[in-house]
């Protein structure tokens, strides 16, 4: 049995504007400097032996603040990137609303039957990141392992391990710096 941590990074400006981060890069801001820091305390009582990143900044500096006060190795994992949102990153939802009406309502509602333009379809990134986090249980079987990663991503292995509504990848509220321990066999 491997314990697993999943982490999400902390607040970065483009959460508080409504802005679609995907795979964009924008740093965490200084909010999310402050969260990753309390986070850190918090992840002490489960003495993690080494932690996994998404390389995008805001999970890596959040994992490098963790690491820090925890005494960790990082490891970066491009594979538990944030979802690939093509032509929607960088927008404000209100933008991609108006832009893209039709598609993005179904986002919404059937996030399983649609491709943001030019971006990734969730099949893919829950091929990727699964392909990832069962990477890293089986070369560290047993050990306590950390993930920062990012709202998708902590979704898609929500739904894997805890049998959750595949729909729910859309709605699961997973604040920033949200963490929560799973056992994985």
């Amino acid at each position: 049995m491997t314990s697993v941590v999943l982490i999400r990074h902390g607040e970065t400006d483009w959460n508080v504007e409504g802005r679609y981060q995907g795979q964009a890069d924008p740093p965490l801001n200084k909010k999310g400097f402050e969260q990753a820091k309390t986070l850190a305390e918090n992840l002490l009582s489960f003495e993690l032996d080494l932690l996994f990143t998404s390389p995008l900044k805001r999970a890596k500096k959040t994992a490098e603040i963790i690491a820090e006060k925890n005494n960790l190795p990082i490891i970066e994992e491009p594979r538990f990137m944030e979802i690939h949102q093509g032509d929607w990153q960088t927008r404000l939802r209100s933008e991609i609303e108006r832009i893209y009406p039709e598609l993005f309502k179904k986002w919404e509602t059937e996030p399983w039957n649609v491709t943001p333009p030019n971006g990734e379809h969730l099949n893919q990134v829950r091929e990727r990141v699964l392909e990832g986090l069962h990477d890293a249980v089986n070369s560290y079987p047993g050990k306590k392992i950390g993930v920062v990663t990012h709202r998708i991503p902590i979704s898609l292995i929500k739904m894997e391990f805890q049998d959750l509504d595949p729909d729910i990848v859309r709605t699961i509220q997973l604040p920033n710096t949200y963490y929560e321990k799973i056992e994985i066999r």
